[in-house]
């Protein structure tokens, strides 16, 4: 059993403070993008944010972060310790391109381990990840030492499975997977990424 959770908890300082989860990306917001993606995978979903009111009418809970201040790793965190699943796919809400199909891989991909995780050209993405519930413990002693990078979940001494760049290829022929919107600049460039497409 997987469920998944979107982390929306985010200041988005790089972005005037806009709320990327609701940006369009052609006819869907990213928020909805994601969500419809991920249904094909589980209908166990949550949303990490603390301005819930900007969530409440997708109909889907809302938590709040259990270790305020804490960034994305906290997040990462709260989901775990709201997950009503064994196993969780954790996305980040500005991420436009995911797929279904790329989810459903990342789940079989972390059934057995920890941790299943992608490595991009870019590196390591801990916020497009699987993480099993025993990991809430890692990122705990993480959080507790001060180490508030993501990525540093890789070297917390996890049952691991990489996901590498040979294997993501055959789920992102034009890169565009972890392409995510921090900026108004990256905003842009995912509305080019989707006429490109669309042409």
């Amino acid at each position: 059993m997987v469920a998944a959770a979107i982390l929306a908890g985010g200041d988005a300082r790089r972005f005037g403070r806009r709320d990327k989860a609701a940006l369009p990306i052609g006819d869907l917001r990213i928020i909805d993008r994601q969500i419809a993606a991920l249904r094909g995978v589980t209908d166990r979903l949550l949303i990490v944010a603390n301005r819930p009111g900007r969530y409440e009418s997708l109909g889907l809970p809302i938590v709040g972060d259990v270790r305020p201040g804490a960034g994305a790793l906290g997040g990462i965190l709260t989901a775990l310790v709201h997950s009503p699943a064994p196993h969780t796919l954790v996305v980040a809400c500005d991420l436009p391109f995911l797929t279904t199909a790329f989810l459903r891989h990342l789940a079989d991909c972390g059934r057995e381990v920890d941790l299943a995780i992608p490595r991009s050209p870019g590196g390591y993405e801990p916020l497009c990840a699987s993480y099993g519930r025993g990991c809430a413990d890692a990122i705990g002693r993480l959080l507790d030492a001060g180490r508030l990078q993501a990525a540093g979940v890789v070297e917390a001494g996890l049952r691991l499975r990489e996901i590498g760049p040979e294997e993501l290829a055959a789920f992102d022929p034009d890169g565009s997977l972890f392409l995510n919107v921090n900026t108004p600049l990256d905003y842009r460039r995912a509305l080019e990424r989707l006429n490109r497409r669309d042409k």
